[in-house]
């Protein structure tokens, strides 16, 4: 089992950054990668982006360029600096952790206003 907190959600103008966190706990040796993954009121839920263990990242490409994902092994932690926001990035973000499946955070919520 792996369990996954979310932090760094908020409120931000257009043109702002945030940074999200998630920290992962319980069988992480099992992990081989994390990402984030939102989801837009009204939308399914899409990738965003992802860091596998050996550290290659990929990403959607509509947060190429703005949006960074990075990890702390030693915190068993991963970040997405999300900078240059656009009202259309609001949602709700969750962090994933892939092991067999797909572990899921519960969620933490990015507004940005225009």
């Amino acid at each position: 089992q792996v369990q996954l907190v979310e932090s760094g959600g908020g409120l931000v103008q257009a043109g702002g950054s945030l940074k999200l966190s998630c920290a992962a706990s319980g069988s992480i040796g099992s992990i081989n990668g994390m990402g984030w993954y939102r989801q837009a009121p009204g939308k399914q839920r899409e990738f965003v982006a992802q860091i596998t263990r050996g550290g290659t990242t990929n990403y959607a490409e509509f947060v190429k360029g703005r949006f960074t994902i990075s990890r702390d092994n030693a915190k068993n932690t991963i970040n997405l600096q999300m900078n240059s926001l656009k009202p259309e990035d609001t949602a709700v973000y969750y962090c994933t952790a892939r092991v067999v499946g797909l572990y899921w955070g519960q969620g933490t919520q990015v507004t940005v206003s225009s």
